[in-house]
């Protein structure tokens, strides 16, 4: 799809007040940029509380800011119907934009992938970014780890409130999400370092409504609860970002340890025995290791048939991780 020659219209919604001032002056400045010259339209809340809503299943800012019980993240929304790509928004504009800006997309033409693969995502897809600043970048990477437990805990969160059963959505390291054995989502962080600090967008693409090609969330629930029953995308937005939040500040305090209790419950690979090829002389040996955890960097630890305990790293080549894993022994 290429609609690079439409501009792309960005709808911008406060929490509060400080908020709507913030996207006011977005909005008068012209400040809001896209790569490739893709030419902005943006609007207020305000400006188009008077029309109707297009369909039930359009996003509803009023839902979602009404669900929204942060105090930094997603207070400034960003919404669009139709946009290249919400990580490039908030990546592209991270310097203009309060920490914790959220942009949503209901179709994205240009997505950020893993390896620079550009998916597009259309109508029914949850898309999001948003944005984070940390200073420690020792931490940095496992935050991907912290984003995949918030979504699952959100969905769970979700369904506990409305009397729902609930959907296993499960983590599959480092950044897939997956549902009966499924892949119905997945994170991309992505950072740079500017004045000390670490400025990092996080995407997030979750399958609600698209049954085609595979499954999504709402048609598990329906066979799970009958045919009345929906999550709706402002919704898990809103229990994300709550969620996320409250995850985050005990990462952040006391480090990913807070958390690797529930993570280990949410993740499939516990135990997993895993087959890893090595070259010894001229020939290839398969060896078998077992998934223990992660260790401190964000890699996996596992322990060999020697007992040896090693740390396994993507091979970098791989479309699948776990086809492709490396062998680092830990002394």
């Amino acid at each position: 799809m290429d609609s690079s020659s439409t501009p792309c219209k960005l709808l911008l919604c406060g929490k509060s007040s400080a908020e709507n001032e913030i996207a006011k002056s977005l909005m008068n400045n012209n400040t809001l940029k896209l790569p490739d010259n893709v030419e902005i339209s943006t609007l207020s809340h305000s400006e188009i509380l008077d029309e109707p809503q297009q369909n039930e299943e359009s996003f509803s800012l009023s839902r979602f800011m009404n669900s929204l019980s942060t105090n930094l993240f997603g207070r400034l929304l960003i919404w669009s119907p139709l946009l290249p790509s919400t990580h490039d928004l908030v990546s592209n504009n991270f310097g203009e934009l309060p920490i914790g800006t959220v942009c949503i997309a209901d179709v994205q033409y240009k997505g950020r992938g893993r390896s620079k693969n550009v998916w597009e995502s259309p109508a029914g897809c949850l898309m999001f970014s948003f944005t984070i600043q940390m200073e420690d970048g020792q931490v940095v990477p496992l935050l991907q780890y912290v984003v995949s437990l918030a979504v699952t805990e959100a969905i769970k969160d979700l369904c506990d409130k409305n009397g729902l059963p609930h959907i296993d959505v499960r983590i599959k390291w480092p950044n897939d999400l997956y549902l009966n054995g499924v892949k119905v989502g997945g994170i991309l962080c992505t950072s740079t370092y500017r004045s000390k600090k670490f400025n990092i967008s996080a995407g997030i693409g979750l399958n609600v409504d698209n049954e085609k090609p595979t499954t999504c969330l709402n048609a598990v629930l329906r066979e799970l609860a009958g045919a009345a029953c929906a999550l709706r995308r402002e919704d898990i937005v809103a229990a994300f970002l709550n969620k996320f939040e409250k995850l985050y500040d005990l990462f952040i305090n006391g480090g990913f340890q807070t958390l690797e209790e529930l993570y280990y419950k949410t993740w499939l690979h516990s135990g997993q025995r895993v087959i890893i090829q090595e070259k010894n002389e001229n020939q290839v040996v398969e060896n078998v290791v077992t998934i223990q955890g992660l260790t401190p960097s964000g890699y996996l630890l596992a322990i060999g048939e020697d007992n040896q305990m090693c740390e396994l790293h993507p091979d970098g080549n791989s479309f699948d991780f776990f086809k492709g894993l490396v062998r680092r022994k830990i002394e």
